[in-house]
C-alpha cells in the first residue's frame, strides 16, 4: 500500500510522474495484495461510509453516490462468494476493488478517492481489522476464563503441592491454582478492552497526510463506522501504528501466560507426575513406541508463543526509524498482525478444549502434596502462634525437625511426638492438627489464600465479572 490520490484503474497507478513500468522484482517487492485482501470487508465498509458522507456534505452526487454503494456491494458478494479475481499488477486490496467498481459503474467509481488517500484509507482498514480482532479476542478469553472456572469449582477442595523453583513448597488446592490462571487470563482481557478504547478514533479524513480541502464532516464517518471520534491529527493519523504494536503486545503477554500453562500441562501429563490425563482430542500417538500419548497440543501452544514474539519485534523493529509521516516500510505490517493473531486465537480455542477436557487424578495430587515436607511451614507457623517463639527461632526448629524426618525416612506428621518434644520442649499433640496437606490448606483463609473457603469466594467474584 502506498502514497497516491490517482483514481486511474490502469496497471501503472503513479500516473504520468514515470514514463515506464516497474521492473519485475519492483512489482514483486511493491505488490501486497498476497496479504492485505484479507482487508476487503473493512475497505469496503471504509469506502461505502466516505460515499455515504461525500453525498451528504454534497461534494459528490446522490446518483454517484448510489452507484458507487451498489457497485461496493456487488463486489462484497463477489469477493465472499470466492468469484474475484485479485490482480497483483494492481498491488493492493484499494486498487484491486477500485478497478472492479470503475467496470461496473464507470466513471462514477473515480469520485469514490475524493478527499482520501490511500494512507488514511489503509489506516482506517487495518485499525477496523484489528479493533474486530481485538472483540474476538475478548470473547475467547471469557470463553477460557469460564472453563477455569469451573474446573476450580470442581476441585475447590482437591489438595495438590504448590512448587516454587519447581520444588515442592506448600499444599494448595488444584482450584486455587485454577484461579492463578483466571487471574491472569483476566488482565489479558483487561489489556484488550483498554486497546480497544485507545484505538477507538477514526482515520479516515486525513488523506495523504495534511487533511484535506473539501468540507467533508469526519465525525459523520467515524459514528458510521463505530468510532467514538476521528483522530485529531493528520500525521499522526497515516503514520500511527501503535494499534497494531499494542496488539501484538497483549498477544505476546497473552501467549506467554498459554505458554506457561501448555508447560505444566506437559509437565503433569507425564507418568511421573500424572496429575492430569488429556483427551485422545488433544494428543496424538509415536509412530514406533505403541504406548506413548503426546500432549502435542499443549506443545504446539507453547512454541507459538515465539511467533507472537517474533511479529512484535518484527513490527517494532520496522516503525523505529521512519520519520513522519507514512513510509512504504509500513506495508510490512499486516503479515505479523495477521500471522499473531490467528496463532493467538488457535491457542486460546486449543487451551480452553484442553482445560474443559482433561481428567484430573486427585489423588495423585493428594500423594504429591504431602511429599517435600510441604507442611514445614505450618509447624513454624505454629511454633509462632502457639509457643510463642520468634519465626526466625521457628524456622530453626522446623529445619531441625525435617532434618530427622528425613533421616528416619518418613513425612512431619510420622514423627513421634517425644521426636518433636526433643527439638523443642514447647511442641504439644497439637501439633498434629496441622501437619496433614488439609489442615494446611484450611488454614489458609487469608485474603486470596489457598483454603477452600477463599477459593470459592474468588470464584464468585469472577462470575459475576465474567
Amino acid at each position: 500500500m502506498a502514497d497516491g490520490t490517482d483514481t486511474k484503474s490502469s496497471n501503472q497507478m503513479w500516473g504520468g510522474r514515470f514514463a515506464s513500468g516497474p521492473a519485475a522484482i519492483m512489482e514483486e517487492i511493491n505488490a501486497s495484495i498476497g496479504f492485505d485482501k484479507k482487508l476487503f470487508a473493512q475497505d469496503i465498509r471504509g469506502s461505502i461510509a466516505h460515499a455515504t458522507m461525500l453525498a451528504h456534505q454534497g461534494i459528490i452526487s446522490t446518483e454517484d453516490k448510489d452507484k458507487i454503494v451498489h457497485g461496493l456491494n456487488t463486489i462484497l458478494s463477489e469477493i465472499e462468494a470466492g468469484n474475484f479475481e485479485f490482480s497483483r499488477s494492481l498491488e493492493d486490496i484499494h486498487m484491486n476493488v477500485e478497478s472492479r467498481l470503475a467496470a461496473l459503474i464507470g466513471p462514477a467509481a473515480g469520485r469514490l478517492h475524493t478527499a482520501r488517500s490511500r494512507n488514511d484509507q489503509v489506516a482506517l482498514d487495518f485499525r477496523l481489522w484489528v479493533k474486530e480482532e481485538l472483540q474476538k479476542c475478548e470473547q475467547a478469553l471469557t470463553g477460557l476464563i469460564a472453563a477455569f472456572l469451573d474446573r476450580a469449582e470442581e476441585h475447590a477442595d482437591t489438595v495438590m503441592p504448590g512448587f516454587t523453583h519447581l520444588q515442592t513448597a506448600q499444599p494448595v488446592t488444584f482450584g486455587h491454582h485454577c484461579m492463578a490462571y483466571v487471574e491472569m487470563f483476566g488482565r489479558d482481557r483487561s489489556r484488550v478492552r483498554h486497546a480497544i478504547e485507545h484505538m477507538d478514533e477514526s482515520p479516515i479524513g486525513a488523506a495523504a497526510l495534511a487533511g484535506t480541502g473539501f468540507p467533508i464532516d469526519r465525525h459523520m464517518t467515524a459514528k458510521a463506522l463505530g468510532f467514538r471520534e476521528p483522530t485529531r491529527n493528520s500525521i499522526d493519523t497515516v503514520s500511527d501504528r501503535d494499534f497494531a504494536i499494542e496488539f501484538l503486545s497483549i498477544a505476546a503477554i497473552a501467549g506467554m501466560h498459554l505458554s506457561r500453562l501448555a508447560e505444566e500441562i506437559v509437565i503433569w501429563s507425564t507418568p511421573q507426575f500424572g496429575f492430569v490425563r488429556l483427551s485422545d482430542a488433544f494428543s496424538t500417538g509415536s509412530s514406533i513406541m505403541p504406548q506413548k500419548k503426546n500432549p502435542d497440543a499443549a506443545e504446539l501452544v507453547r512454541a507459538k508463543t515465539g511467533r507472537i514474539n517474533g511479529s512484535l519485534v518484527a513490527l517494532l523493529t520496522i516503525m523505529k526509524g521512519l520519520p513522519l509521516a507514512y513510509s512504504k516500510d509500513m506495508q510490512e505490517d499486516k503479515e505479523q498482525v495477521f500471522d499473531a493473531a490467528e496463532s493467538l486465537e488457535l491457542a486460546i480455542a486449543a487451551m480452553t478444549g484442553m482445560v474443559r477436557d482433561m481428567t484430573i487424578n486427585a489423588a495423585r495430587m493428594k500423594a504429591a502434596a504431602g511429599s517435600g515436607y510441604s507442611t514445614a511451614t505450618d509447624l513454624a507457623d505454629w511454633l509462632v502462634r502457639e509457643a510463642g517463639l520468634p519465626f526466625r527461632d521457628a524456622h530453626h526448629v522446623t529445619g531441625r525437625a525435617v532434618a530427622l524426618a528425613e533421616s528416619k525416612s518418613c513425612d512431619l506428621a510420622e514423627l513421634s511426638l517425644e521426636d518433636l518434644q526433643a527439638i523443642h520442649p514447647a511442641i504439644t499433640d497439637k501439633i498434629f492438627d496441622v501437619l496433614t496437606v488439609e489442615a494446611s490448606v484450611a488454614s489458609r483463609k487469608s485474603f486470596g489464600g489457598t483454603a477452600p473457603s477463599e477459593v470459592r469466594k474468588q470464584i464468585a467474584f469472577w462470575r459475576a465479572r465474567n
